[in-house]
């Protein structure tokens, strides 16, 4: 669902992902492309895909950290190698 709301609306996506950052950067590029992409019209879909891929990265990202921390609490799967490190 985030998606579609991302690709309709991707300032508001952004923020409802907890990303503000790149909403507020996501309406200066809907700005810069509204105003270039009346010559060149493939610019008007650039905000919608910068903020259904920075929705995409940012879930990896916490899936990924979700894997990590769970391999450090209850061990890796059988097969792997130990991990050692400090933190």
């Amino acid at each position: 669902m985030i998606y579609v709301l991302a690709a309709l609306l991707p300032p508001i996506g952004l923020l409802l992902n907890g990303q503000p950052f790149a909403a507020l950067f996501n309406l200066v590029l809907i700005v810069f492309c509204a105003i270039f992409g009346l010559i060149f019209h493939v610019l008007l879909l650039v905000p919608s895909a910068h903020a259904v891929i920075a929705i995409h990265l940012k879930r990896e990202e916490r899936r990924h950290r979700e894997v990590v921390q769970a391999i450090r609490r209850y061990d890796p799967p059988p097969g792997y190698p130990r991990w050692h490190g400090g933190n």
